[in-house]
């Protein structure tokens, strides 16, 4: 069975997040743009400082007035005297307010070029509204916090110191040929794709803890366990020394062979000498349709039933785990049960933020148990 996680390369990833961040330092680039250009065009309608006269300092205000049917343009000097440009020597920069007049134009641009581009009302740019603005300022802050939060994880963040330990132990404890389910040979707790549930009950239910003491079931150890199932399991584990559940390797293979029981069920001798199959989880074909997308289940006499297809896609592995973990530690919530499926199915991604908040439970509070 193959893992679902996310299996790209660290250098990937950085260039994934490194053209995210430059895609939204160009949208940050087009808003002050706009924004710059929204502001450059409201200077046109600031109010004129007053132009200065030889006499006073100042050229005096005039009505403007509307030749009939002329253009309507409004002209401070009179018909009688000759006109001079805007700018002109001895001219003010700016013509005189008038109140039907709402914009101005610049000294160089021709009168009738101004009425056509500012002059009219229906012709004015409309200034983007204060509240857009802001709420495009918003977007784009939360999109840099994102994409802040998620360098900040995916290159940073990392599990607890004891992961790595319990992950070589269960390397080791994998070696024994004998933790597969019988006589199914069920082998999805070690797995090299799926191995991660082992170190991901542990991490849950003891804190990676082998030391771990539950005062309320009194199971001890790295794994969900109790002392007199671990010793029942260990008989069929051929291990050469009594078990000790304060031993991780013993925990561990105790851990994986009851995994893959769960999961593949089991057929062991009756009292009276005759096989009693017990079936798994796998064994029911509305759990092998959440499993692998078909109901199909292969049986086969003194055997337990397996589902058809094997178990690979990302969401039926996270299903099954779900399950193994209620299964096996009764009473669970399915929160904790979801936990677990989180845990497992992001054990190459510890920045995930589900991951992260599980996490944070784990600092705060006792093992789920």
């Amino acid at each position: 069975m193959r893992s679902h996680s996310d299996s790209r390369p660290d250098s990937q990833q950085l260039a994934d997040l490194k053209s995210q961040t430059e895609e939204l330092e160009r949208k940050l680039a087009d808003a002050r743009l706009l924004l710059e250009r929204e502001l450059a065009q409201s200077a046109w309608g600031r109010p004129p400082a007053p132009a200065r006269s030889p006499e006073n300092g100042l050229w005096p205000l005039e009505e403007a007035t509307a030749e009939p049917g002329g253009t309507g343009l409004w002209d401070p000097y009179p018909a009688a005297e000759p006109a001079l440009g805007y700018g002109g020597a001895g001219q003010p920069d700016w013509p005189g307010p008038h109140e039907d007049q709402h914009d101005w134009a610049p000294v160089h641009e021709d009168r009738t070029e101004a009425l056509v581009s500012r002059g009219r009302r229906s012709a004015r740019y409309r200034r983007i509204p204060r509240g857009y603005k802001v709420g495009i300022a918003a977007a784009v802050v939360v999109a840099l916090v994102t994409v802040a939060v998620g360098i900040y994880f995916n290159g940073r963040a990392s599990w607890p110191s004891s992961v790595a330990t319990v992950q070589a132990e269960a390397d080791r404890a994998c070696q024994n040929p004998d933790v597969v389910s019988e006589p199914g040979q069920v082998n999805f707790a070690c797995a090299q794709a799926t191995r991660q549930i082992l170190w991901v009950f542990a991490l849950l239910t003891s804190g990676n803890n082998p030391n771990f003491v539950d005062p309320k079931s009194g199971r001890r150890g790295l794994e969900p366990i109790a002392p007199a199932q671990g010793g029942e399991v260990a008989w069929s584990l051929n291990l050469h020394h009594p078990y000790d559940p304060a031993n991780p390797l013993d925990s561990l293979q105790v851990a994986a062979r009851a995994i893959n029981n769960i999961i593949g069920g089991a057929t062991v001798t009756g009292a009276d000498g005759s096989p009693d199959v017990q079936p798994g989880l796998e064994g029911s074909p509305a759990n092998c349709m959440r499993y692998t997308g078909s109901a199909a289940v292969t049986t086969r006499k003194g055997f337990p039933g397996l589902c058809a297809k094997p178990v690979t896609s990302a969401a039926g592995q996270a299903a099954l785990v779900a399950d193994v973990y209620q299964k096996w530690v009764v009473g669970a919530p399915p929160k904790a049960a979801q936990d677990a499926a989180v845990l497992f199915a992001n054990a190459d991604n510890p920045g995930d933020a589900q991951v992260q908040a599980i996490l944070q439970h784990l600092r705060r509070a006792q093992p789920l148990t």
